[in-house]
């Protein structure tokens, strides 16, 4: 992405703070779409963005400055939000391009992935290929900025991104929601892995117990991306629920925090 695209709008934008809330209201969208890019073997994201805000204060009398930075590589341990920053900031100076920054979530203020339609022509195969122009999912400050445009900036900035922002008064959160409503609860890679996962549980026994340095658990992870069909198949082979992070949460916790109700329930009994 080039720094050009990068802009900066007053705190105090009552359009442009809606976006961030819906930006963290629906993060974990992005980390589910994410997490299995990442287990992908051909990968079907053209990018995949988390918008943070950075703040730096230089005299203590002064309101500290904040910036809203692009960054990628993005990790998720469903408390903090970590990746590098691919655009310099324009006045703090505490951070630079490059840097491999970790924030809360509460600091997030945007998230993008953005990947062909399979609807266009050429069908599922067009997917892999950078032929094909790919639909945006999620970008609440870019639509906010898009929404205010004439029909030309609109052009200019939509070929400036060559990415299908479409209609910046309906922000898509997961791939082919409007045909497959479904894929809002659960993603369908979740779903279709399902005799994968079982058979690597069957091969791998000590991946359900197996904690790594922070406490996580493979149950842990699974919860956050909203899996509830990993979820599920771990439970069933003795997965311990009740198993805590270092910092002290269970699974549950991870579920209450994220609003994944078809996995609370899950949990719960």
């Amino acid at each position: 992405m080039n720094e050009k695209k990068v802009t900066f709008v007053k705190a105090d934008n009552p359009k442009m703070i809606e976006a961030y809330e819906k930006a963290r209201e629906t993060f974990k969208y992005f980390w589910r779409e994410l997490s299995w890019e990442y287990r992908r073997i051909v990968p079907a994201l053209n990018l995949a963005y988390v918008k943070v805000a950075l703040t730096q204060k230089f005299n203590d009398s002064d309101e500290p400055i904040t910036e809203h930075l692009w960054m990628n590589d993005v990790e998720f341990d469903g408390n903090n939000v970590k990746g590098v920053l691919i655009n310099s900031p324009n006045e703090i100076t505490n951070v630079k391009m490059g840097d491999l920054v970790e924030v809360p979530l509460f600091q997030l203020s945007d998230w993008l992935f953005a990947m062909p339609d399979a609807k266009a022509k050429g069908g599922i195969s067009k997917i892999f290929s950078s032929a094909s122009k790919a639909k945006t999912y999620g970008g609440f400050t870019i639509q906010a900025i898009r929404s205010e445009m004439t029909n030309q900036e609109l052009k200019e900035h939509d070929k400036a991104w060559g990415l299908d922002f479409g209609d910046c008064n309906e922000i898509l959160l997961a791939y082919q929601q409007k045909e497959n409503p479904e894929n809002l609860v659960e993603h369908p890679m979740s779903i279709n892995m399902k005799e994968s996962i079982i058979k690597f549980i069957k091969e791998n026994p000590n991946e359900i117990t197996f904690m790594d340095e922070n406490g996580y658990t493979f149950l842990h992870r699974e919860v956050i991306a909203g899996n509830l069909t990993s979820v599920k198949i771990l439970l069933e082979a003795g997965a311990d629920k009740n198993i805590k992070t270092n910092q002290g949460e269970t699974a549950l916790d991870f579920a209450v925090k994220l609003k994944w109700a078809h996995i609370i329930s899950v949990l719960k009994n």
